[in-house]
Parts: structure tokens; sequence; C-alpha cells
């Protein structure tokens, strides 16, 4: 008696191997036991490691962080992710005796107000006090609840918001820094719906956000929470071995052979070509950054693949470095350091990593992971390795009195690393989902749409996996004489034992 559609496995690819594509992996395999369907799963990953930017390595006594070194809690992410794979026990929040950040001012690291946040102060008694701004400075930050509300719908960027509401001053001297090491950006051109939608979203409703965050505050509830920011104590490697784990136990991997090509057979099935080889899948969900999708997407909807062209990123670096504590002057209280470009310094921040985390240095010694690079400083990023190495401990020597000879500096490089979410991005983000929509089978997943964070990019990977299997199913409720599983054209890989140790992929840097 022939098998019915409903009989065969669903094959999915999933082409990048980072937070989103480990993640539409579990979801993919959760849906089917949930369905109570086969699966035959496949990741692709032209590297032999998970991860992209975020990697853990081991450097003596030291364990330092090449990209994001922890998560933000206030999205459900990665936290909901380490709670599937049973790690929830083991998160760990910042240091609660180093949670200050400093903002440079006049070349001096200057505390930044307790309660700022990111674009405006919820205490007024810290803000006023601190030498950040000048009175004149400070007087136009709360003269914000007297100025008119935007009435004009257009897009506006984070700069010309601030600047309007708060004033110039604020926006050099404090939100520039804070809010540009998020996104390594230009404010100037950032899309505040596209970064911060709740600002805008507080000056429709309540006209005025210090208004906003004062109400906020008293409708906030206390209860038990995880730090703002947590890591692994493994740092975040352990997270991507823990979720590679999972994907491992019943589904394959294919490190090493990049997919070369991506075409649509006649059946609607998905043809993937990789290491000189082509497998037919059900669904197909591509985990890369926009341009690495526009790549393989061009052949099969040239003006999806126009849309992904169009999202900027920006390249940056990280010099990480460790040092004897007694080699530096500044008492590094705190978790880092972020600097307004009218500073003019050759550098974007410094993380204070291991008072971030304890536990990641030797006892006397600190790492410092330096930032430079992103869209106002692109050029720094012409020299070469031991130039960067040399600018970086000058400023450092400069600006926090580190002297002496490192225990170690490296440098980590990522070429178009971190999306820019510009103005018009949320626009062309919908024009994506919609050519995606008419293309059955297709997800997209990845920081480059929603979010540059880890909690954003597991959330995509998540919902990339839903929609590839609604359009899989779909195809098997109305299928009546094709095969869903597919078959595979040419030999197939031999079933991968030397499974990476590691993961690669981006999910924004977290100073």
């Amino acid at each position: 008696m022939p098998s019915s559609p409903a009989d065969h496995p669903f094959r999915v690819a999933i082409v990048g191997a980072g937070f989103s594509g480990l993640s539409a992996a579990i979801r993919m395999i959760d849906l089917a036991a949930e369905a109570g369907r086969g699966l035959n799963l496949q990741v692709f990953e032209g590297f032999t490691a998970v991860g992209g930017l975020v990697a853990t390595q081991r450097l003596g006594e030291y364990l330092v962080e090449r990209g994001a070194d922890s998560f933000i809690t206030n999205k459900p992410g990665g936290v909901a992710m380490c709670r599937r794979l049973g790690l929830q026990d083991r998160l760990v929040s910042t240091d609660p005796r180093f949670r200050q950040s400093f903002i440079l001012r006049h070349g001096r690291p200057t505390p930044t107000p307790a309660g700022f946040q990111l674009i405006a102060p919820t205490r007024i008694g810290p803000f006023l006090k601190s030498p950040l701004l000048s009175w004149r400075g400070k007087k136009r930050v709360l003269a914000e609840t007297s100025i008119p509300q935007r009435m004009d719908d257009g897009e506006e960027s984070v700069a010309s918001f601030v600047r309007r509401r708060f004033g110039d001053e604020s926006f050099e001297r404090i939100v520039q820094p804070l809010v540009g090491g998020i996104y390594t950006g230009d404010l100037e051109r950032l899309s505040l719906r596209a970064t911060f939608p709740r600002f805008e979203q507080m000056e429709q409703q309540c006209g005025s956000v210090l208004k906003a965050l004062r109400r906020q505050r008293t409708a906030d509830t206390s209860g038990a929470r995880y730090g703002l920011f947590v890591s692994l104590p493994g740092g975040m490697t352990e997270l991507l071995e823990a979720m590679r784990g999972e994907v491992a136990r019943s589904q394959k991997f294919v490190f090493g052979d990049r997919v070369e090509r991506l075409r649509r057979g006649e059946a609607g099935q998905w043809e993937v070509t990789a290491g000189r080889q082509t497998h037919v899948f059900d669904a197909v969900v591509l985990a890369l950054p926009a341009h690495g999708s526009a790549k393989l997407l061009d052949a099969v909807d040239a003006t999806l693949a126009g849309h992904l062209n169009a999202i900027e990123y920006s390249s940056s670096a990280i010099v990480l470095s460790g040092h004897r504590l007694a080699d530096v002057r500044h008492p590094l209280d705190g978790a880092g350091l972020v600097i307004p470009h009218v500073e003019q310094r050759r550098i974007l921040a410094v993380s204070f990593a291991s008072r971030k985390f304890s536990g990641r240095a030797p006892e006397g010694r600190v790492i410092l992971r330096t930032f430079l690079g992103g869209a106002l400083q692109s050029d720094a990023l012409a020299a070469d390795d031991d130039a960067l190495k040399r600018v970086v401990l000058e400023e450092l020597r400069s600006i926090l009195g580190v002297e002496g000879r490192p225990d170690f500096c490296e440098v980590a490089r990522y070429p178009s690393g971190i999306p820019q979410f510009v103005i018009g991005h949320r626009a062309r983000v919908e024009r994506i989902e919609a050519k995606t929509g008419e293309l059955r089978g297709l997800s997209l997943a990845g920081n480059a749409y929603h979010g540059v964070g880890i909690p954003d990019a597991i959330q995509s990977g998540l919902s990339a996996a839903e929609k590839a299997w609604a359009d899989v199913a779909g195809r098997v409720a109305g299928d009546r004489g094709s095969s869903v599983g597919g078959d595979t054209i040419a030999t197939p890989p031999a079933r991968g034992d030397d499974l990476a140790e590691r993961t690669q992929q981006s999910a924004g840097l977290t100073l």
C-alpha cells in the first residue's frame, strides 16, 4: 500500500548555525515532536564552528569573550532558551559591586547618573548632581515636559528626537555614546521607530518622555528578577554549546561547506547546493546576515534580494587585553566606559569585562575589551592589528592610566557585523516579510530585521521555524500525489561525527 505524504519526514535546511539558526532548529524539533511527525533537518555552517561573532576563548587563566558577553533579560528570548535547555539555574547576573558605567568628559571617566535610561533621567537628584552636563544643559533636559508633542507621523532619527526633546548637550554628551555603543551607528541616521519605539510611544501617549518614565516608575512592581544582563559561568559559548548539543542529539550538522546556491524546484521544494552536492528540502531557513541571504536569493527573487542588500551594516573591532590591576590607575569600579564622539578619541568604548562577571580573570588581574570603528570611525579599521593594539594601549594609558605590558592583547574584527536600522528600515523589513511570505517554505532569521541583541536573534529563529513549519504543513495538507520528504540529488555528504565545539553567528556586541 503506497504511503501518504504525511508518512514522510519533513526535510528542512537551516543555513547558518548561530543563535538564530540554532534556535530555529530547536523550535523545528519541538514542533515535529508536538505534531508526532518525522523530521530530517540539516544545519549548514560554512565555518567549522557555530556562533558567528560570539565565541568564548580560554587564554591561560583568563576567560575572554570575543563577541557579545551577555544578554538582556527584559526580552524573553534568551532566558526562555536557557529554561528550555535546563540552564536557568546557571545564569549569573552582573556583579552588583560594579554596575555603574562611566562616560568620558574632557578626558575623565565620569559616572553615568544613577537612573539614567538611555535618553532620559528617571531620578532627578543624581542627574542634577552629575557633572556630565552644564546647568544650562540640565535645565534644557528638565524642560522636556513642556516641549510640544510632534504631530508629524513621519519617521524621525534618534538624534533628531533627542535633540528636539532634550537638547543638543544631552545628546552629544550622554545619549550619543550610550545609544551609539549599542549599534556602533550614526544616530543622525538611525530610526527611533526601528530602534527604540517605546520612546516615540511615550511622546505620543503622554506628551512627554519624562512624564511617561515617572508614571512607569510609579506603576513598576517589585519581585524576583534576573539582573538586567546575564551570562553563564562558561561564557556565551556555554549557551551555544547547549543549543548545538540539543540539535545534534537527533539532527545533522554540515560544517565547513558554504551553501553556494539556492534554487526553487518545479514542485515548489528547495534545492540547496553546498560542497558540490545538491539536496532537496521542503523548507529552508536562511539564518544569515542580510547580504548573505541576498546572495543566495538573487536567482530566486531579485526584488527580495535587493531589499535585503539595502540593509546597511557597520564594521567594528574589539581589542582584548589582560592587565594587572596594580598597573591600572583607575579603580575600574564599574562595568565599563563609553566615549562621546565630541571627545575626539580613537576608541568607542571600554568594557571592564572581568568586573561585570566575576571569575573571568585571575586574582589581581582584569580583562578590558576596547571597541573601535563603527559608523562614525570606520576609517580606523584600515589599520593592521598591530596598529590597532598600539592605538588601544595608548588610549587606555591616557584615559584609565593603564601602564605596563599586558598579559595578552588580541584583535577580533567584525566586518559588516552589526545591522544599521536607519530611517526606512521598518518599511523595508515589511517589504522583505511580504515577499518572503509569497515563497512557501522560505524563512529568514537573524539580527538584521527586528533587533540586534541575542534575545532578538533567538526570537527571530523561533519565528522563522514556525513560518517554515506552517508552510510545510500546509503543503502536506494540500498534497495528494508528491512526496513531502524530497530526495537527495547527487551523493549526500556523510553524516558528520566531528561536530565543532563552538558556534558562529552575530547577535550584536554588548558593551
